[in-house]
C-alpha cells in the first residue's frame, strides 16, 4: 500500500491536484498544509489520498451499484463521471441536474439513491439540497473555497481543473474495482488517465483538420535545368551578327531621310497664315 501511496501522490502532483484557491473556508483549513507567496493554498495530498480510500470503502458497502449517483454539473467533470459510471456501474448525471428528481415524486426521472457523489458542491448545490431532504449521504470533491453544508465526505483536492477532475475518479474507480476484487493489485490497471480527461470538441475538430492538411500532398513541379537555352532554344547571338550601331538602319518607312534637310513645303502654298 505504500508503494501504491506514492506513485498515487506522485501523480497528483503531476495533474496538480494539491493546488488550491486564494480563498479558505474555515472547516477547509484542516486538509491545507501551507500558503504559497501569491496566496495560493496547497492541499495536503496525504489526507487527499486517505479520503479516497474512505470514500471507495464507502462506495463498497453498497451492494446495488446503480444506487449510486455521480453528478457533474461542471463541464471537465462530465467524461470522467461517464468514465467512472463505466467501471463501476453507478447511474451517471452529466450536465444539468434537473430539479426535483430527488424529491418529487410525481416526474418520471424520480430517483432514491442511497448515495450521491458530486465533483463541486458549489456547482452542484441543487443536488445537495435535494439530498439533505431525501437523507441522502453526500461524497464531494472540495476544494479550498468549498462549501461544506450537507457534505458528508469530503475529498480535499483541486476541483477546477480536468487533469485533476480526471485522475481523482480515476483513482477512486481503480480503489473500489480492488475492494470489489474485480482487479488484483499485483497486476494494476491497465486504462490510462487520459480516457477520463475531457476533450474540447473544438480542439478534436481542429486537430482532424490538421490532419488531414498534413496527409495532402502537392503535386511536384518537374525539377528545371538552368544550363538549357530558353525560349525553345533561342540564341541573342546570332541576331546582332557584326551590325554597327553608327550605319544607318536598312529598310522600315523611313530608313532614307536626312533629319538634316529642309521641311518641305506645304501642300497649298498660295495660302498665307
Amino acid at each position: 500500500m505504500a508503494l501504491t501511496k506514492e506513485e498515487d501522490v506522485q501523480m497528483m502532483l503531476v495533474c496538480k491536484t494539491h493546488l488550491g484557491t486564494r480563498n479558505c473556508d474555515y472547516r477547509m483549513k484542516r486538509y491545507v498544509f501551507r500558503r504559497t507567496v501569491d496566496g495560493i493554498h496547497i492541499i495536503h495530498l496525504g489526507k487527499t489520498w486517505e479520503k479516497i480510500m474512505v470514500a471507495a470503502r464507502v462506495i463498497v458497502t453498497i451492494e446495488n451499484p446503480a444506487d449510486i449517483i455521480v453528478a457533474s454539473q461542471r463541464p471537465y467533470g462530465s467524461r470522467a463521471v461517464l468514465k467512472f459510471s463505466q467501471y463501476t456501474g453507478a447511474l451517471p448525471m452529466a450536465g444539468r441536474w434537473m430539479p426535483g428528481t430527488l424529491t418529487n415524486q410525481i416526474t418520471t426521472k424520480y430517483l432514491e439513491p442511497r448515495l450521491l457523489i458530486v465533483t463541486d458542491p458549489r456547482t452542484d448545490s441543487q443536488a445537495l439540497k435535494e439530498a439533505s431532504y431525501a437523507n441522502i449521504p453526500v461524497l464531494a470533491l472540495c476544494d479550498t473555497d468549498s462549501p461544506l453544508e450537507n457534505v458528508d465526505i469530503a475529498i480535499p483536492a483541486n476541483n477546477k481543473g480536468k487533469e485533476s477532475i480526471a485522475l481523482l475518479y480515476w483513482l477512486l474507480a481503480r480503489e473500489v474495482q480492488y475492494l470489489r476484487g474485480t482487479l488484483n493489485r499485483a497486476a494494476g490497471w491497465e486504462v490510462m488517465v487520459d480516457s477520463f480527461f475531457w476533450r474540447d470538441p473544438e480542439e478534436l475538430e481542429q486537430r482532424d483538420e490538421e490532419n488531414q492538411a498534413s496527409e495532402w500532398v502537392a503535386p511536384q513541379k518537374p525539377a528545371e535545368d538552368w544550363n538549357a537555352p530558353a525560349g525553345g532554344g533561342d540564341t541573342w547571338e546570332g541576331t546582332t551578327g557584326d551590325a554597327s550601331w553608327d550605319a544607318p538602319a536598312t529598310g522600315g518607312a523611313g530608313a532614307g531621310d536626312d533629319w538634316s534637310a529642309p521641311a518641305a513645303a506645304p501642300a497649298a502654298e498660295g495660302q498665307n497664315w
